[in-house]
């Protein structure tokens, strides 16, 4: 198995912006985002099984998924919302699966915002937590999503908590300062993955 390094961090603090850092280092980045949005694509199995079971409304007229639908429903419904994670959480445990063992690279990053609300920290080998303080992340969330203060506190309130992140950190790095800084913090936590990767791979052979 690929040495996996899970990285996280409320919305607003700059996952996405850290994890093209070590892409540009030439590490394989998977997004848990991206492939929860694949495996519900048109023609899959999976969005044909929820159109069966929410009903023709929870399709947008193009046969895409009704994502704020999807949202108030299961929202509305725990009963539902647990269903739909009985559908969907094994197809994208497979897929991220896949993925992980399709790397070239020494090891890879996987991006999961919800990696400690889904308890998905003991997957990986190690945990990188992207940390700013809660006002930065309003104010970012605010500008990014051109949304109100309250709304963007609202977010992150139903966000798991920032001591709850930290307290299955193994690193973390600093994304409230300067990009330089950032970069060198980037740089030497990829030379110690790479070592952690090679132990791991001799562990194994041994």
């Amino acid at each position: 198995m690929v040495y996996t390094v899970a990285i996280t961090g409320g919305i607003g603090s700059g996952k996405t912006t850290v994890a093209n850092k070590f892409a540009q280092l030439g590490i394989t980045v998977i997004d848990a985002d991206i492939i929860a949005r694949s495996v519900v694509e048109p023609q899959k199995p999976a969005l044909k099984s929820i159109a069966q079971h929410f009903g023709p409304t929870i399709l947008l007229p193009d046969g895409t998924l009704n994502r704020r639908e999807l949202r108030e429903r299961i929202f509305a419904d725990p009963q539902e919302k647990a269903w739909l994670n009985a559908l969907l959480h094994p197809l994208i445990h497979q897929a991220t699966q896949d993925e992980i063992a399709g790397a070239t690279s020494e090891y890879v990053l996987w991006v999961v915002p919800l990696l400690v609300e889904n308890q998905l920290h003991k997957k990986a080998d190690r945990v990188l937590v992207v940390d700013v303080p809660p006002e930065t992340q309003i104010i970012r969330t605010m500008q990014r999503d051109n949304v109100s203060r309250k709304h963007a506190e609202q977010i992150i309130a139903a966000q798991a908590s920032r001591e709850s992140r930290l307290a299955i950190a193994d690193d973390v790095i600093d994304n409230s300062g300067r990009s330089d800084a950032v970069d060198a913090e980037v740089k030497r936590l990829h030379q110690r993955y790479l070592q952690l990767a090679a132990q791991a791979v001799q562990q194994e052979n041994q």
